[in-house]
């Protein structure tokens, strides 16, 4: 939705979605570089691991979707209306993501 400039990085697990031909190929035409945990290690992507260890504890695995559409816009749900907005995060000095990135926005640069 922030149409963002090229070269963010977008982070992800070794799933098989991302590493396919498709998604990379769906990253380059938008100037998005992909990051990956390394083989069997985890830790080189601690944070986005743990995202997805959240998301499948406090959402996927609480319900019961009757399709991908549904299964989708309520992962969405999740993710804009309550992981960004309202989750606290202890990485992020306990603020939930949109509040930190506002704080660092206004911040002065290095």
């Amino acid at each position: 939705q922030r149409r963002p400039a090229a070269g963010l990085i977008v982070h992800s697990d070794r799933g098989s979605q991302y590493a396919s031909r498709e998604h990379q190929q769906l990253l380059a035409r938008h100037g998005l570089r992909a990051s990956m945990s390394g083989k069997g290690n985890c830790w080189d992507n601690a944070v986005m691991e743990r995202f997805f260890l959240n998301l499948k504890m406090e959402r996927v695995w609480q319900r019961d979707y009757a399709n991908h559409a549904e299964a989708a816009a309520d992962i969405c749900d999740y993710i804009v209306g309550f992981y960004n907005s309202r989750r606290l995060h202890s990485s992020l000095g306990y603020l939930p993501p949109n509040v930190y990135e506002r704080h660092m926005a206004e911040r002065a640069p290095i």
